[in-house]
């Protein structure tokens, strides 16, 4: 009995030592897989990270320096309307102002000027509708071009209102 009981058991236990390698074989290479998954997860998660926060200060960098370019438009700008509405005021007083000063009124919009030529002589000659343009764009707005095209075709006309309190 002792015979066939130690060559059985050799047997026995090579078939279990096979089975177990292969088991560990097939562990090894499922718990590879899984760590080459997290690790890809992880990588993946990191890099989008990384661009998330690069893309981040990118943008936070691009947005003030278009800050600092918008307020620095902005106050270009600022500064040519308030040196246009100084000129629309002395206008009358340049040198190339065909007409007498006493006889220009500002109104602003929608048109800059009133002139009434000749008025402070005594002897009105004509009244005129003076816009004045300053800068690159000389350019009517609608509502200037409405009272030009009004004033072209002659459409003016003087009443007297009376005031009965």
């Amino acid at each position: 009995m002792n015979d066939w009981l130690i060559p059985t058991l050799i047997i026995f236990l090579a078939l279990f030592a096979v089975y177990i390698l292969f088991k560990y074989i097939q562990m090894k290479g499922r718990v590879e897989s899984r760590a080459r998954d997290l690790f890809e997860t992880w990588q993946t998660r990191e890099m989008e990270k990384q661009v998330s926060e690069r893309a981040d200060n990118m943008f936070r960098s691009w947005k003030i320096d278009e800050e600092k370019k918008i307020r620095q438009d902005a106050v270009k700008k600022s500064e040519a309307v308030i040196r246009g509405k100084v000129t629309e005021h002395l206008i009358p007083y340049f040198p190339d102002f065909e007409y007498n000063p006493k006889d220009a009124r500002f109104l602003g919009t929608p048109v800059d000027f009133i002139v009434f030529d000749g008025l402070s002589e005594g002897d009105m000659n004509k009244v005129v509708f003076v816009e004045v343009k300053s800068g690159k764009t000389a350019v009517l707005s609608r509502r200037e071009k409405l009272v030009r095209d009004c004033i072209d075709k002659r459409r003016v006309t003087y009443e007297i209102i009376h005031n009965r309190e």
